[in-house]
């Protein structure tokens, strides 16, 4: 198995950047022969490379764990839409704070702001899918845009889209049609050599969007228009920024990562809640500062500023006291 890395090339949109998943867990797994891994990607996803012939598909394949693993893969997400598909034995997942053991035949649907685990932490014994196709979005309100070699009719395909969008269900039962798919796409990955594959990979593909799109329209599938609201993308920003307190945020770079305009990040911000996007943010970073100054006694106000994104200590010690009717010393000495 040929692991080597090409150069991340970080996708770009509107100010943000957004870096691909390493999968480092699982690279080290295969180096300890854990189990049998095959699969075809790009940039910093493991596997042989993918040649041009397939540009818009981030990773392709599947790995057969047919012993007791040690390991898993904690919280991420993707750069693309991911499909999983467990063909045999079981799987602990994650998708959005909801937990479920995966069983033979089901699939999910992973958006590239969903966060997922699988394992927990370790990921069982089964044979498990996977194919990651980066649609240039990053936000639920972007629009989607396709690889040009998906051969689906325009009103199929924007049928199949709506559905991926407006319903945020993610886990499915399939059928044999389905399990017949994965199992030819692991067929066709274990073949390629330097892209030898990659045509049958592009029909498979398309065979597995085919088939996903009978599935899904033969349920009772309920399509939500808020989910591709732009709200829903500040909101994520939002609930995010607690990782990000550090980073050097003015209100338009904020507006740029969250991937809307100034005015609407704005409005959003405001309704979501009740206050400005820098208020929020100074409110965030002294909650984050309090908490530093209660578990971490030995650090300095100024280390504690920097660490939560404040400039000075002067400045720190300003919004400090205005919020919280004392300054940092005095909060301190107070524990």
């Amino acid at each position: 198995m040929k692991d080597r890395i090409h150069e991340i090339e970080p996708f770009r949109a509107e100010g943000i950047v957004y870096h691909a998943d390493t999968c480092l867990p699982l690279v080290d797994a295969i180096s300890r022969q854990k189990l049998k891994f095959k699969a075809l990607a790009r940039y910093t996803y493991p596997g042989d490379r993918l040649t041009d012939d397939t540009k818009g598909l981030n990773s392709i394949g599947y790995w057969d764990a047919m012993e007791p693993q040690d390991w898993g893969l904690n919280w991420h997400r993707n750069e693309g839409i991911e499909f999983h598909f467990l063909e045999s034995g079981s799987m602990p997942y994650a998708q959005e704070k909801e937990k479920t053991a995966l069983r033979p035949n089901h699939l999910t649907i992973t958006r590239p702001w969903e966060a997922h685990k699988v394992g927990s932490p370790e990921i069982g014994m089964g044979k498990f899918y996977w194919v990651i196709i980066d649609l240039g979005i990053r936000r639920p309100h972007q629009d989607w845009v396709w690889p040009d070699w998906i051969m689906m009719t325009e009103k199929d395909l924007n049928r199949l889209t709506k559905i991926l969008r407006l319903d945020d269900q993610w886990l499915w039962q399939t059928n044999t049609r389905m399990r017949e798919c994965f199992h030819k796409i692991g067929a066709a990955v274990d073949t390629d050599v330097d892209g030898s594959s990659a045509s049958k990979i592009r029909l498979l593909v398309n065979e597995m969007l085919i088939v996903l799109l009978e599935l899904v329209d033969s349920k009772d599938v309920v399509l939500n228009e808020a989910l591709t609201d732009s709200s829903r993308s500040v909101k994520l920003f939002l609930d995010e920024l607690d990782k990000n307190l550090s980073e050097n945020w003015t209100i338009e770079r904020m507006a740029e990562s969250a991937g809307v305009g100034l005015t609407r990040f704005t409005y959003h911000c405001r309704q979501l809640t009740n206050t400005t996007p820098m208020r929020y943010l100074a409110m965030k970073r002294i909650e984050k500062a309090k908490n530093i100054l209660i578990n971490k006694p030995e650090l300095s106000v100024a280390e504690v500023a920097y660490s939560c994104g404040f400039a000075t200590s002067q400045y720190f010690s300003t919004v400090f006291k205005k919020q919280e009717k004392c300054t940092p010393l005095e909060f301190k000495v107070s524990l």
